[in-house]
């Protein structure tokens, strides 16, 4: 197991590589880039959809503007007509496009692979500050949303089972479909609609994680706020999530209770329920449980993130989302580099989790 897991760690570092090389070539195609968004702030027509470019100070500002716009200049860059090459040449120097593409990225893996992602184009702030300000909102997100998840879909999906074809499992199923076919983002909104503010009730805040006068309140009154704020986003996430983890307990259920050795238990005179949650619940829950790592990346790559944008909740998401709109590169980078690596992390914890819960298999054997 040991070199297993040593070849899957050496596995991650190819894998990071490729997908930074392919964003890479990808965010460097697309218009509308760092210099293109500062081309337009100067001339006064920039379309900032956060309103956050606080990175780029007043002096900086005053001396491209300095520059002047003299004689007709034709550049590569959009909007920058008529403007002076010097100018050009001060915001590349600024973003670092002064430099060749295939040099940038060669020094962007060298910092990304001691955790120096750089600073934040408009943000004034290092990537690195930022993402660490940012990731308790993604992960408190993603665990509540997993844990309710489970403490859902498990014992409904054993109920199903152990119920299957009865009107329980019919009418059940019919929600569980409902639930798999909506998206979770269709789902905020119409909580947003329904609970706050939009159309009928006022219930629930709209926007952000806790009140403006979070810290005046007192501990009890701290915590209410906050699930206060988190009902709506985690209500959308778990109406979302809970439907495949159900069909799954259910039809692991399903599959054990049909085997041999439960039929044996039966005959000895085991009750019904001693022999679902003494022999069948084991075998049944061994993909379920390892799924737990799995589920968690689906939430935070696929869920929480429109989520995040949706609500307002400053995390990880909505700093991504922030960042890709305003062509932060070094932000977007420093995210996905992190998304990645979490989520390859936590494929290896799958894996382990395996093994721990049922020492027969052996993932050595099977690749070998």
């Amino acid at each position: 197991m040991l070199f297993y897991l040593f070849r899957r760690l050496l596995f991650v570092i190819p894998t990071l590589f490729g997908i930074m090389v392919v964003n890479f070539i990808i965010i460097q195609a697309a218009p509308g880039g760092p210099v293109e968004q500062m081309i337009a702030k100067v001339r006064g027509n920039a379309v900032d959809a956060t309103a956050r470019l606080t990175g780029v100070t007043n002096e900086s500002m005053q001396s491209l503007e300095s520059v002047g716009e003299s004689h007709f200049y034709a550049s590569k860059y959009q909007g920058a007509q008529g403007l002076d090459p010097e100018f050009i040449a001060k915001l590349e120097k600024m973003f670092g496009f002064d430099k060749p593409p295939l040099e940038r990225f060669i020094m962007m893996i060298k910092n990304y692979f001691t955790f120096n992602f750089g600073d934040s184009y408009f943000k004034d702030r290092s990537v690195i500050g930022l993402i660490i300000e940012k990731m308790p909102v993604s992960i408190s997100i993603g665990l509540w949303t997993t844990l309710l998840i489970y403490l859902i879909s498990i014992p409904l999906g054993i109920r199903k089972a152990v119920l299957d074809g009865t009107p329980f499992d019919i009418w059940s199923s019919a929600v569980v479909i409902v639930g798999y076919a909506i998206p979770g983002f269709l789902f905020a909104i119409l909580l947003i609609v329904l609970f706050a503010g939009g159309s009928f009730w006022s219930i629930f805040p709209l926007r952000g994680l806790v009140s403006d006068n979070w810290h005046q309140l007192s501990l009890g009154a701290k915590i209410l706020d906050y699930f206060w704020h988190m009902t709506l986003p985690l209500t959308a996430l778990v109406i979302s999530g809970f439907a495949s983890l159900t069909l799954l307990t259910k039809n692991s259920f399903l599959e054990e209770i049909n085997k041999q050795y439960v039929v044996t238990a039966r005959a000895k005179g085991l009750s019904e329920r001693r022999v679902l949650f003494g022999h069948v619940f084991r075998n049944a829950m061994l993909i379920v449980v390892a799924g737990m790592p799995t589920a968690l990346i689906h939430i935070f790559f696929a869920g929480s993130l429109l989520i995040e944008v949706i609500f307002s909740l400053d995390g990880l998401g909505l700093l991504g989302f922030e960042s890709a709109i305003n062509r932060d590169y070094p932000v977007v980078f420093g995210t996905l580099y992190i998304f990645t690596l979490l989520g390859l992390v936590l494929h290896i914890i799958g894996d382990l989790t395996y093994t721990f819960i049922d020492p027969r298999i052996d993932f050595e054997k099977r690749v070998g």
